[in-house]
């Protein structure tokens, strides 16, 4: 399993953008499709504390961003030493 895990959908604008981000850093991350998914989609609601809010990436931390700018992913991945 990868150090990240990113909750989706293909129509999510920002979702493809932070895929891109993440496919272009070099960095493993598993990527799961809420479309597809029905508890993935109900562990983004649990998550964003009842928000269905996407994309969700959650890191080996524990912690998590939701819908994160290039920026902010960034920064994790940094403070995280994943870059």
């Amino acid at each position: 399993m990868a150090n990240i895990l990113m909750y989706g959908a293909q129509w999510c604008g920002d979702c493809r953008r932070s895929k891109r981000f993440l496919a272009s850093t070099g960095v493993e991350f598993d990527y799961i499709d809420v479309e597809l998914d029905k508890s993935a989609a109900e562990k983004v609601t649990e998550i964003n504390g009842g928000a269905q809010s996407i994309p969700v990436i959650v890191f080996q931390d524990g912690s998590h961003l939701t819908e994160p700018s290039d920026n902010e992913l960034k920064a994790k991945l940094s403070e995280l030493g994943l870059l």
